[in-house]
């Protein structure tokens, strides 16, 4: 199992991830944390272990440096600003693709709270790199625009594809 520290530029800022790769895996996770929680939170650590053992490769990031986490603490200016967050995810979402280390894996997001929200986003703006995204709980208080790239999935009632 391959072990390391990452830093990640994304929207313009250095991102800090670990990032956990089993023998021969056969996708990669990338988390997206809810507001006041880090990559070195335990809730997300055991979760990644668990997918570790199951032999997914799982990158926990930190959406924020620690420069705004600490302002954050303060002001909360940064734990809901959505579009902050999804623009950094789909950041790292890149990286993973052109790392050699990382592409080729079928990529999927696991975010919780104001995480799931910009792992929501992240997806609709890679739906060609994104296989997966796992809410664990959106922010329904914290809207964003909606992405531009957004395409509604056709209707599935009966209505809409019965003729008349």
């Amino acid at each position: 199992m391959q072990v390391e520290s990452v830093r990640i530029l994304s929207d313009g800022a250095g991102l800090q991830g670990d990032l956990v790769l089993p023998d021969q895996a056969t996708g990669l996770v990338l988390f997206a944390h809810g507001s006041g929680s880090s990559r070195l939170s335990p809730r997300n650590q055991y979760v990644a272990r668990v997918l570790n053992e199951a032999g997914l490769g799982t990158l926990l990031l930190d959406l924020l440096t620690a420069e705004e986490e600490a302002v954050d603490v303060y002001t909360r200016e940064y734990r809901f600003n959505l579009p902050l967050l999804a623009r950094r995810l789909v950041g790292a979402t890149d990286w993973a693709g052109a790392d050699p280390r990382t592409a080729g894996l079928p990529l999927g997001y696991f975010g919780a709270s104001t995480g799931a929200a910009a792992a929501l986003i992240a997806a609709v703006d890679r739906p060609e790199a994104v296989r997966a995204s796992s809410p664990a709980a959106a922010a329904p208080t914290s809207p964003a625009p909606p992405s531009p790239t957004y395409k509604p999935p056709p209707s599935s009632s009966s209505a809409a594809t019965t003729p008349r």
